[in-house]
């Protein structure tokens, strides 16, 4: 079997279009385009259902075809991510070594003290409700994704944002998997995976 790879960038050079931006014009866009949601279906079209609506093959076809069926689109997208743009740049001139530090620190003092000091106290209340004594994991357990032990019962603590992400899910080896979720002023514990073995 003979096997041929065409990169993304070939794919987009042979629309004959492609287009080449200036270092760090494209993650910032990006970043733009997630908080104005300017490329939202609402805005430009489901456009997974649209491609394959479009009667044409080639890229002029569909370009003619999306821009008849959503006169306003691309406009409205472009709009929508400028005013996002503006605001970025409002902003820009605000930030000072002083901001970027006070960032800094609420991300690796703050928010790691805060998200790792959850485990004890749920490992504590599991061991309440349970009857039972609990203890950290040591760094050898921690490695394979323990948190703690609430009696013999080895346990991760993770937010249930670990559910989208399987590949991470395979690599903790506990008994259980416990997950939370932050609301407002508090933290919700799913304890249905471990309060049967009350």
């Amino acid at each position: 079997m003979v096997k041929i790879r065409i990169s993304i960038n070939e794919l987009k050079e042979m629309t004959g279009e492609a287009k080449r931006f200036p270092t760090y014009v494209s993650p910032i866009i990006n970043l733009a385009n997630r908080f104005a949601q300017g490329t939202r279906p609402h805005v430009v079209g489901q456009l997974s259902e649209m491609i394959k609506r479009c009667p044409y093959k080639t890229y002029e076809g569909w370009k003619k075809w999306y821009l008849s069926e959503k006169p306003n689109a691309i406009d409205e997208a472009t709009n929508r991510i400028m005013g996002m743009l503006d605001k970025f740049r409002e902003v820009l001139s605000s930030i000072d070594e002083e901001v970027v530090r006070a960032w800094v620190e609420d991300l690796v003092l703050v928010k790691t003290f805060a998200g790792l000091r959850f485990q004890e106290p749920i490992l504590k209340k599991i061991a309440s409700i349970l009857g039972k004594e609990y203890r950290l994991s040591t760094p050898e357990e921690e490695s394979k994704g323990i948190d703690g032990f609430v009696g013999e019962i080895s346990i991760s603590i993770k937010p249930y944002t670990y559910k989208t992400k399987p590949s991470l899910m395979e690599e903790i080896k506990a008994d259980k998997i416990i997950f939370y979720e932050k609301k407002n002023n508090e933290i919700i514990v799913d304890l249905s995976p471990i309060i049967s073995e009350k």
